[in-house]
């Protein structure tokens, strides 16, 4: 397996950081989009809720730009609500269309489909007009890893016909899957070759698109930390018993203070910040702090 460098470079309390992570299945997946983006009408582009901008692969985003698409921010019930509604206006204000979903529920598909039908009013009445209006709406759907594609799809088919799991890399092959009228085109989450923006890595590695094995975990739970003390301080003191002036501390002296307050303790009563680390994130990741969103529409104006 082939791997291009990016760097993820954490600047709280430790040096910095080299990761190595594109595998070469992803470099396919790209060379694969390029090729059946021209057989499709319409591109789905799943966005995590959390981090909206930082789940769009600009890789893709070039390569569908000539496209109608669509972006679902999914897992909805993980972000907070009013940013999410900031996010939906700031799509449609592009002129694209955009729709929160929390695919596991399996409800507002409808919404989905009605949604895609509007994108494409004009291709259908074309179609309409010559003659061919029963022909499927091809869509392609894609995104970054651990976003939710195979439940989507189980959730839009209304049936288990995709593998689903709470973990980046399950998807590794293109399959097309037809459902009523509609064909889509499922393909695997794809990360890109080098981040030029350390927030975005961060912040993919915080919601688990970034596989924690090759990461720092202690690094990443002190730059959640950072992350969460800045935007939802109350959120953080509160899961955490925290006071404001615990706050203050270094970042690494409030993963020393969350350990000893959960009671994770090594041998001579020295904080397990590994573990605490551990737990963090995936407290986050399970939005066991709250509903929390990591990015504002107005910062990327």
């Amino acid at each position: 397996m082939k791997y291009e460098e990016f760097d993820i470079l954490q600047e709280h309390n430790v040096n910095h950081q080299q990761i190595h992570w594109f595998p070469g299945h992803m470099m396919k997946t790209l060379r694969l989009m390029e090729k059946e983006v021209k057989n499709v009408d319409v591109v789905i582009v799943l966005l995590d809720s959390r981090i909206p901008y930082s789940s769009q692969n600009p890789e893709i985003e070039q390569i569908i730009k000539n496209k109608n698409r669509i972006y679902i921010l999914n897992k909805q019930d993980l972000a907070d609500p009013e940013i999410t509604a900031k996010w939906i206006k700031y799509f449609r204000d592009k002129g694209t269309g955009a729709i929160a979903l929390n695919s596991k529920t399996g409800k507002n598909f409808g919404t989905v489909r009605a949604q895609i039908e509007k994108e494409l009013k004009d291709l259908l009445e074309r179609r309409q007009s010559r003659g061919i209006e029963g022909a499927k709406i091809r869509a392609m759907l894609c995104g970054i890893p651990n976003v939710g594609k195979s439940t989507f799809i189980n959730g839009f088919a209304g049936q288990q016909r995709a593998k689903a799991a709470d973990k980046p890399g399950v998807t590794r092959g293109k399959q097309w899957i037809t459902v009523d009228n509609f064909e889509l085109l499922d393909m695997p989450g794809v990360l890109w070759r080098k981040f030029e923006n350390n927030n975005v890595a961060s912040n993919l590695a915080f919601i688990g698109s970034i596989k924690d094995d090759i990461l720092d975990i202690e690094t990443l739970a002190m730059s959640l930390i950072d992350q969460l003390k800045k935007i939802y301080p109350d959120m953080l003191m509160e899961r955490y018993k925290l006071t404001e002036s615990d706050l203050e501390m270094d970042n690494y002296d409030i993963l020393r203070k969350i350990a000893r307050k959960r009671g994770m303790l090594l041998p001579g009563n020295e904080e397990n910040t590994e573990r605490a680390a551990i737990m963090l994130c995936d407290e986050f990741r399970a939005s066991k702090l709250g509903r929390i969103t990591l990015e504002r529409p107005e910062d990327y104006v």
